[in-house]
């Protein structure tokens, strides 16, 4: 079974950009789809983006209307990790971030720990 741990969560100024990793350990990700969701207090987790497992060396990258052309998401298969650029933060997007993968499930079923991100205004 894969194990995640997130990192790279912080305290940033609107308008500004963090890099959150999840390092997985116990599993490669070749053949994993991953994505990152986010949960703020009050509210239900929400899908911010994924990048699917598509056979062979094939992902692809999908992103809510929320975070499209703000953030990205992208894999290290050298570091067997995968990663979320934020771009252009705002307060709103306050939450801890999580990332998740699914093998052959339709469901996502591994989690991390998540990661807080506090945009101040």
């Amino acid at each position: 079974q894969v194990q995640l741990v997130e990192s790279g969560g912080g305290l940033v100024q609107a308008g500004g950009s963090l890099r959150l990793s999840c390092a997985a350990s116990g599993r490669t990700l070749t053949s994993y789809s991953m994505a990152w969701f986010r949960q703020a207090p009050g509210k239900e987790r929400e899908f911010l983006a994924g990048t699917r497992y598509g056979g062979g060396s094939v992902y692809y990258a999908d992103y809510s209307e929320s975070v499209k052309g703000r953030f990205t998401i992208f894999r290290d298969i050298a570091k067997n990790g995968v990663y979320l650029q934020l771009n252009s933060l705002k307060p709103e997007d306050t939450a801890v971030y999580f990332c998740a993968a699914r093998i052959a499930t339709s469901e996502y079923d591994v989690w991390g720990q998540g990661t807080q991100v506090t945009v101040s205004s």
